[in-house]
């Protein structure tokens, strides 16, 4: 009994080799049945599964019953198998015959706590604890608990008692042991800080901790403090810290790569693709390899920025190639990281559309490593696509051998539901563990939402749904105030007005379909069926004509006009927007050279109609209508990873119904500046007569009628929507009404359809009566003829008195008329509205110089020179992103 004691207290302090040899010594020695469940307890924890499943058949068949201790024990063992109904039946039976065993009271609180039973976990423990002191285990279970109950007070209180525990049994313990002990209990100290909203704490704490360490040890403590604000969904926090922490070590590479990290989670793409490349070019001049920041680099750039992507990738995989074994590469490592890197290339090329080179690369990778996850997802998600929907199974189940939670999520987004609610249980509890992405996995908890919607437990599924929108919105910039005063602008600009006095304007080309609606409306059922006319060629959703928008910007912001858009589409010349209209179907031509008709149906073009049309007069637009409440609810439990692109307003109800009306009132007006010109068809519809809607598309569109149009879920193409299962399917109903399973949850979407819309009054607006008038002016500058040129750019601010660029072009045409103090004032003030233009700002530093006024030269001078420090780290066209070279 005696030894039975020294086996057990192995146990607490972990060291399970002992505890295995020292048990297999007293059982052959002794014979005594107590000793097994020990013997089976290491095994469990060490994953000798196959002598553990031995031992559990041997005390089966043992004719005598285990005393209570070992019982206990057993129960251990369960519990480590993540068995905990046996373990539950066996610590409540010996909790009838001992009540206040220490042990069993902590096992069952264990147990309780993995059941959600968190009340009665916390009494067991405490109970426990008041008996005798247990293993540090029992304290840091009971601190998790009262810190999900926010009783800070009491979590304080354990952690104190855990530390001068730790300090008792410090002589029996090995430094390892120790350390791993103190770091977990140093954890749960920050932990306790940042959800007690005590980060003064924190940050004092961490200062005098860099007194103490290196500068190694401090920044890995530095990023665990960070790991915990993430954690809790403090990301800006987290941010800050990393930025403070840079001060201190600005060439510190896992510094750099963690805050563009988190910069890449909030949605920051340019800002974090920047600061993964400092931490490259750190990592050269340092001599360290940079095979994962190449990687972390294409995967940051992947959806923003495809051919930068590629090129990343591919200096992976040239650098990951050339390595060889070292003492600090092993064989082993060089061949995790070459695969890393062609993981890496491969989606690349399955973003790009290259689907049969990245399904070479995928399965090449899964021939050196049939469980390389990464790869499997890769290949099932590119299978989804192509509406390989059986492979994509196949490969999901495999995965969920492997990592459970992800191939669940991935079955279920595939419309393979678990049968058991236990496993959905199991998920939920994966999904809510803490990560750099937040207090919870969103991705998860949107999968979980549909597994018990498909279960018909709507307020479950919806509950799921509200937590996963609620984190993700704090990491959007979507502003409903901005949003709602963009389409009051594009209303404004668009008008009839302008049609009226700009009709020379775009191509007469009917080559251009675009299909526009609220997303979730059924914009890509329609393009499906759209695209099995053998006249028309399915594009998917196209980002040219938000290309186009992003193109005026860049041209205004290059001139120095001050201007945006929608206003400045006033200023377009004819042979611009002809040559831009042309580019576009340069680009639509080249999906299919033989289509008389390519379809772009980007739904949320509905608000660039007016662009559209400004383009192409004779294009043909069809809106996708749907009852309202039905978009509302399938935008709500889809997960868009809205930092990804343009679907911040998907995370709120009552966004969602602002939303919704800004999309009405601007069909609306679409249609009195456009009358019988948009085709507008209804999803219900399309689904109770899908032959006769889709005559009516196609007689609109100007094609015959052609039977296999209604076989859409047959066509061998990709789709990379949300959507992508659904249009593998034959049309169905059951979306129909689906708003009735959530009508108790639907109040905030009702009060931001119904409010009122009102929108700021906007400073600028349709300006010029004459297209071009900035650009002659330029054109006249450098022919010389300056009368001619001061005259354009007057009639400019004669129309819009704050153009930037027309300011400083007459106060430039002063100065060269001998008036250089009155041309200093104009040129100033364009200067101070496009502080970017380092032209200028030459301009600027040669006039001081002349005139004197060297304090001002100077100080222009250091501008000059700290930008041209920071030159290529940031894009220019996002000013936002500036702001990280501030600090």
């Amino acid at each position: 009994m005696k030894y039975l004691k020294v086996l057990r207290r192995l146990v607490v302090f972990k060291q399970f080799e002992a505890l295995k040899g020292a048990a297999e010594d007293y059982w052959n020695q002794s014979g005594d049945s107590s000793t097994l469940p020990l013997m089976a307890l290491a095994c469990a924890y060490l994953g000798k599964n196959d002598e553990l499943q031995q031992l559990l058949e041997q005390i089966e068949a043992l004719e005598t019953a285990l005393d209570l201790d070992a019982r206990v024990d057993l129960a251990a063992v369960y519990m480590v198998m993540k068995k905990l109904d046996p373990a539950v039946a066996l610590l409540e039976e010996a909790l009838k015959e001992a009540p206040e065993h220490p042990l069993a009271l902590a096992h069952l609180g264990f147990c309780r706590s993995r059941s959600s039973q968190k009340d009665e976990a916390r009494r067991l423990y405490e109970q426990s604890l008041a008996i005798e002191p247990s293993g540090l285990e029992v304290y840091r279970d009971l601190i998790r608990i009262c810190l999900k109950q926010e009783d800070f007070l009491a979590a304080q209180r354990w952690i104190d008692i855990a530390v001068a525990r730790l300090n008792e049994m410090s002589s029996e313990m090995g430094a390892n042991t120790i350390f791993a002990h103190i770091k977990k209990l140093r954890d749960m100290q920050l932990s306790l800080w940042v959800a007690s909203q005590q980060f003064s704490r924190m940050e004092a704490w961490l200062e005098t901790q860099r007194g103490k360490m290196n500068e190694a040890q401090w920044c890995q403590t530095l990023l665990q403090c960070v790991a915990i604000l993430a954690g809790a969904d403090l990301h800006e926090q987290a941010f800050d810290m990393l930025k403070e922490g840079l001060k201190h070590y600005p060439k510190h590479i896992e510094l750099y790569d963690q805050l563009a990290q988190l910069a890449l989670l909030q949605g920051h793409v340019v800002q974090g693709a920047n600061l993964i490349r400092r931490a490259i070019r750190l990592a050269d001049e340092q001599g360290k390899p940079t095979v994962l920041l190449w990687c972390k680099l294409s995967e940051g750039l992947l959806h923003r920025d495809e051919e930068n992507a590629r090129q990343a990738a591919e200096k992976a995989v040239e650098i990951a190639d050339a390595m060889e074994v070292d003492e600090a590469y092993s064989e082993s490592m060089i061949r995790t990281l070459r695969m890393r890197s062609k993981q890496a290339l491969a989606q690349v090329e399955s973003q790009s559309h290259q689907f049969e080179k990245a399904d070479a690369m995928f399965r090449e990778l899964l021939e050196e490593d049939p469980n390389f996850v990464p790869a499997l997802q890769g290949l099932g998600q590119q299978q989804m696509q192509l509406g390989h929907i059986d492979e994509a199974v196949t490969l999901f189940e495999r995965m969920k051998e492997i990592v459970p939670a992800k191939g669940y999520a991935a079955l279920i987004n595939a419309r393979q539901f678990p049968e058991d609610s236990a496993t959905l249980d199991k998920i939920e509890r994966v999904a809510r563990q803490p990560s750099m992405g937040g207090s919870a996995s969103v991705g998860l908890l949107f999968q979980l939402a549909s597994a018990w919607e498909k279960r018909g437990e709507y307020d479950k599924a919806f509950a799921l749904v509200n937590e996963a929108n609620a984190i993700s919105k704090r990491n959007l910039n979507y502003n409903r105030k901005t949003h709602r005063n963009r389409c009051g602008r594009v209303r404004d600009v668009f008008s009839q007005v302008l049609f009226d006095n700009r009709k020379e304007h775009g191509v007469d080309s009917g080559l251009p379909v675009f299909v526009v609606g609220m997303p979730r409306s059924g914009t890509t059922l329609v393009e499906q069926i759209l695209a099995g006319h053998s006249e028309i060629f399915g594009a998917g959703e196209l980002g040219l004509i938000p290309q186009v928008v992003q193109g005026m910007e860049r041209w205004e912001r290059h001139t120095g006009s001050g201007r945006h858009y929608p206003e400045c589409v006033d200023d377009m010349k004819p042979e611009v927007s002809a040559a831009v209209a042309e580019n576009v179907l340069k680009e639509l031509r080249a999906f299919d050279e033989g289509a008389k008709h390519v379809v772009d149906k980007l739904p949320h073009n509905f608000e660039n109609i007016g662009l559209i049309k400004f383009l192409f007069p004779n294009a043909k637009i069809i809106s996708v209508c749907r009852d309202a409440r039905d978009i509302a609810v399938s935008n709500y439990f889809t997960d868009y990873q809205a930092k990804h692109g343009g679907m911040g307003f998907a995370y709120d109800l009552q966004e969602i119904g602002e939303q919704l009306a800004d999309h009405a009132l601007l069909m609306h007006h679409w249609h009195q500046v456009f009358p019988g010109e948009i085709l507008d068809v209804n999803y219900e519809d399309l689904l109770e007569d899908p032959e006769g809607v889709s005559r009516k598309m196609l007689d609109y569109i100007g094609v015959d009628w052609e039977p296999q149009v209604l076989a859409f879920n047959e066509l061998d193409r990709p789709v990379k929507t949300a959507s992508l299962w659904q249009v593998r399917q034959p049309i169905y109903k059951s979306s129909k009404a689906k708003w009735m399973n959530y009508q108790n949850h639907l109040a905030q979407l009702i009060e931001g359809t119904n409010a009122r819309i009102e929108i700021d009054p906007a400073e600028d607006g349709l300006r010029f009566p004459v297209p071009g008038m900035f650009v002659d002016g330029i054109a006249l500058y450098h022919e010389g003829k300056l009368d001619d040129a001061e005259m354009n750019f007057k009639k400019v601010l004669y129309h819009y008195p704050d153009h930037a660029a027309a300011n400083f072009m007459v106060g430039l045409i002063y100065v060269r008329k001998q008036h250089p103090e009155e041309g200093l004032l104009l040129m100033e003030k364009g200067f101070e509205k496009c502080p970017w233009n380092s032209n200028w700002r030459t301009d600027l530093i040669q006039l001081y110089e002349m005139l004197g006024q060297t304090d001002k030269a100077e100080k222009l001078k250091s501008v000059a020179k700290r930008a041209t420090a920071f030159e290529g780290d940031f894009d220019e066209d996002l000013g936002d992103e500036m702001e990280a070279e501030s600090w």
